[in-house]
């Protein structure tokens, strides 16, 4: 069968989507396509430069050992130059540049173009002014990484092709409809996670404004699933986690871990069954086949 997988968008708490890609490499699968929005993305991305899912968590949870590191990779963003100043747009408060940070962040590993990659990747991204989803699969990959991840108030949008790009969750937070002309067999990961509270207290602004953004990202994802929902979707408990909550990745890994044997047994479920039904029709064929002569 082929093998499609979808990782949606949700900042810090997608490292949750490596415990699946662990269970694929455990059982021996490849996917002959990955598609991912955001977060999902950036790891989708690293998986399809042939990267293991254990070495991508190792290497997320390198960078992201204190804040020391990660303020050292930033630092690493700044422009050098006036003109390089300028032409980043200059001067704007609280935005930091989507392709510097891609780029400070990025495995090594990870190749330049998408036509470099070993496993053929589409990267959500949401075209501001013609207001729709783009899928990206061609090119440089960084750009389209960046504008994919390109969270409106913490990142600027991105330019890429004529075109002004923000965040993919905006438009597709989980895009597995995109693989069903490509895969016979889709698996969906959701790490958009909700608002946690009893009522008693009210958010504070940030909180209203990145829990009013997960909240329409749910209502998106739950439309889409109501209309065609994949073979196999998986929500790990990752709601207590904020979207910049990447220092928290070994707390967020190992409060998941348990995705890596759930995904297992459940990949291992379809395929068994998806064996047993196949063998049964040309069961059914050949004793067919046989009255008939």
């Amino acid at each position: 069968m082929r093998l499609g997988i979808a990782l949606g968008g949700g900042g810090a708490r997608g490292l949750a989507h490596i415990h699946v890609l662990e269970a694929l490499d455990e059982l021996g699968i490849r996917p002959v396509r990955i598609i991912g929005s955001s977060i999902g993305a950036i790891i989708g991305a690293g998986y399809a430069a042939g990267m293991p899912a254990r070495d991508i968590r190792a290497y997320m949870l390198d960078c992201f050992t204190s804040p020391r590191i990660v303020i050292g990779r930033l630092w690493q963003t700044r422009p050098v130059s006036l003109q390089e100043f300028l032409n980043d747009g200059g001067f704007r408060v609280g935005q930091l540049n989507a392709r510097r940070v891609i780029m400070a962040f990025m495995p090594p590993d990870v190749p330049l173009t998408f036509e470099e990659l070993q496993i053929p990747l589409g990267v959500m991204a949401t075209d501001f002014f013609a207001r729709s989803e783009c899928e990206i699969e061609t090119g440089d990959l960084r750009s389209a990484i960046a504008a994919s991840a390109a969270i409106p108030a913490v990142f600027r949008p991105v330019r890429r092709d004529g075109r002004v790009l923000v965040d993919g969750g905006i438009y597709n937070p989980l895009p597995f409809d995109r693989l069903k002309s490509v895969a016979d067999f889709t698996i969906a990961v959701d790490v958009n996670g909700g608002p946690e509270g009893d009522g008693s207290r009210l958010p504070t602004p940030v909180q209203a404004m990145i829990g009013a953004s997960q909240l329409t990202m749910q209502s998106i994802i739950d439309t889409k699933l109501k209309m065609a929902p994949p073979d196999l979707l998986f929500r790990p408990p990752v709601s207590l986690y904020g979207v910049l909550d990447f220092l928290r990745s070994s707390e967020i890994l190992s409060a998941t871990e348990g995705l890596k044997d759930e995904a297992k047994r459940a990949i291992t479920h379809h395929l068994e069954a998806h064996h047993k039904t196949g063998h049964e029709v040309l069961e059914r064929l050949a004793t067919a086949a046989a009255a008939s002569d």
